[in-house]
């Protein structure tokens, strides 16, 4: 196995799946794969190093993904101090005037974990890449190669052939695959090659300033915040997200939808009107246009080969809900892989973009709304100013200001709400669908959903049980359920445990005698008897029949199929 720095490319003749891109998403889908007995190596173009942090939120549901990997502790411990207060400001700078202040609490202090056995975490990429690395590259099933850059692919009858280039001495090699798995980002090669397309909207072409500023908080009249946003005249201008907890920030410039002229573009400027002082010093590290999107791929994958992460998706930042959809694609993408590599669910991979796509769909719209929201169509006139008109109008600009920025930080529903309605691996039972709340989440174990969280009398979370096969519930005395369905599971090879709970709190969420629970936590059936033969239950949620998208299918689909 290769290390983190490795510069050779060393191939094994074949290899399961090859992952293009070495970001989260890669990493997590690696780590995915390797949890189930999956083999994988995965290719970057870069040295595996990450310089600037783009991303800083690690969501609940991420974490939850985390706890199974055996790197949460690591998140949790990775530098941000846990007593750092999560408030949100509003001002016309760091030494202007202030509109008002949203408070919300610390880690240390945000003691609800009634939904999950996790926490929310900030994490920088500056420090998350390099723990998904370190787990990586310890776990023999991957291999990680950087500087290597994917030229093309060709599909096979039996798998994938990808032609690849070393960046550094412009060797070139190929890689036999069974599964290609396309992570590399929104200028993906792996979609441009398969032919797809981003279908959606650019919002705004912004630009982040990333900066250091050593021991900031002590030259401003401000207290501590995760995000100060900038407001003049003209409007919501800008924001400036502390990235480590100490003195490593970013200012985004939130820009127009015109092109930044980045011959003219004056970063001192901005950061000095940001700080409102010429007296606190900073060192600029990079300075970098970005378009803010609201785009979805019009396809995730075909044949031997699937997109995750920014290659089928784009959000806006406003919410975190970009690299938190691409590891949720990460986990829903890895168990199909299994259960098509050894063959217990040949068609499965037919389902992976009909349930990830909506989810997608979802989340960008959510996080364009949220960017919408921070830049009211209001009279910013007198922001500005001192005196009482300037306090008034800073009291009526801060009232809507600080409402309309709620529903990005209060996203429970975003990250632990989704759902797979409609999905021909689901089995319906009947019940109305909730409601689809952005901001609130609603524990249900209705089919579709999250499993959700149950603190079990050993000390586990449910969440605890499930990862590693489908795991039948049972939560009544009777074994004959359970045992139908084993035996059939067993036929196909299909990873199958079950677990007796006698638990009132679980028996209340989950409602059911009977609940069937996949691999990636969400459940697929539920019942207080089985209302369809067991056969025909293991053949649907192991997608051996996609109900719903076609006639009964033993075989693969052929390369090129949807």
């Amino acid at each position: 196995m290769s290390d983190m720095g490795n510069r050779t490319v060393d191939f094994d003749s074949r290899i399961p799946v090859l992952i293009v891109g070495g970001g989260p998403v890669g990493l997590g889908l690696a780590l995915e794969l390797a949890g189930r007995g999956i083999r994988s190596q995965l290719i970057d173009q870069g040295d595996g190093a990450v310089r600037l942090s783009k991303m800083g939120a690690v969501s609940v549901r991420s974490m939850e993904h985390c706890r199974r990997w055996g790197i949460a502790e690591d998140v949790r411990n990775a530098g941000f101090p846990s007593d750092y207060p999560h408030d949100q400001y509003f001002c016309t700078g760091l030494n202007g005037h202030l509109l008002g202040v949203v408070k919300m609490p610390s880690r240390k202090d945000d003691t609800d974990t009634k939904d999950s056995p996790e926490q929310k975490q900030r994490c920088p990429q500056l420090w998350f890449d390099p723990i998904l690395q370190r787990k990586a590259a310890s776990n023999p099933l991957i291999t990680l190669t950087y500087h290597t850059r994917l030229i093309s692919f060709t599909e096979t009858g039996e798998g994938v052939r990808a032609e690849v280039e070393n960046v550094e001495t412009g060797g070139k090699s190929t890689i036999e695959a069974d599964y290609l798995g396309g992570c590399d980002g929104g200028g993906s090669l792996v979609r441009e090659l398969l032919g797809y397309k981003l279908e959606g909207d650019r919002l705004s072409n912004s630009v982040g300033i990333y900066f250091t500023s050593y021991d900031l908080h002590a030259h401003h009249k401000l207290g501590k915040g995760t995000r100060y946003w900038m407001v003049g005249e003209e409007g919501t201008w800008g924001n400036l997200t502390v990235v480590d907890g100490r003195d490593v920030w970013r200012l985004t410039i939130s820009g127009s939808q015109m092109p930044v002229n980045m011959d003219e573009f004056d970063a001192d400027y901005w950061l000095r009107r940001c700080l409102g002082s010429e007296n606190i010093g900073y060192s600029i590290t990079a300075v970098l246009p970005w378009w803010r999107n609201r785009m979805v791929a019009n396809h995730y994958g075909k044949g031997r080969v699937y997109l995750a992460g920014d290659a089928c998706h784009m959000n806006a930042p406003n919410g975190g809900f970009g690299m938190n959809t691409g590891l949720g694609d990460s986990v829903d993408l890895g168990w199909k892989l299994q259960g098509a590599i050894e063959g217990w669910a040949p068609q499965i991979l037919r389902s992976y973009e009909i349930e990830r796509r909506p989810v997608a769909v979802r989340n960008v719209d959510a996080a364009a709304a949220n960017f919408t929201l921070t830049r009211p169509k209001l009279s910013y006139g007198n922001v500005e100013q001192d005196g009482a008109e300037g306090d008034a109008k800073r009291r009526e600009l801060f009232d809507v200001l600080a409402r309309d920025s709620m529903p990005e930080f209060k996203s429970a529903g975003v990250h632990l709400g989704y759902r797979y309605e409609g999905s021909p691996i689901i089995v319906p039972d009947g019940s109305t669908e909730p409601k689809d709340d952005l901001s609130i989440y609603t524990p249900t174990a209705r089919p579709g959903h999250r499993a959700p969280h149950v603190w079990l009398s050993d000390g586990r979370s449910i969440l605890d049980l499930f990862g590693k096969a489908f795991v039948f519930l049972q939560l009544c005395d009777d074994d004959e359920v359970g045992n139908q369905i084993a035996e059939e599971a067993k036929k196909i090879g299909m990873p199958f445990e079950g677990v007796r709970i006698d638990s009132a709190e679980a028996a209340r969420l989950y409602e059911r005698r009977f609940v069937l629970v996949r691999p990636d936590g969400h459940v697929c059936w539920r019942g207080d008897h089985l209302d369809l033969a067991a056969s025909e239950l293991v053949a649907i949620v192991t997608g051996r029949r996609i109900i719903g998208v076609g006639e009964d299918c033993e075989q693969p689909l052929a390369a090129g199929t949807h």
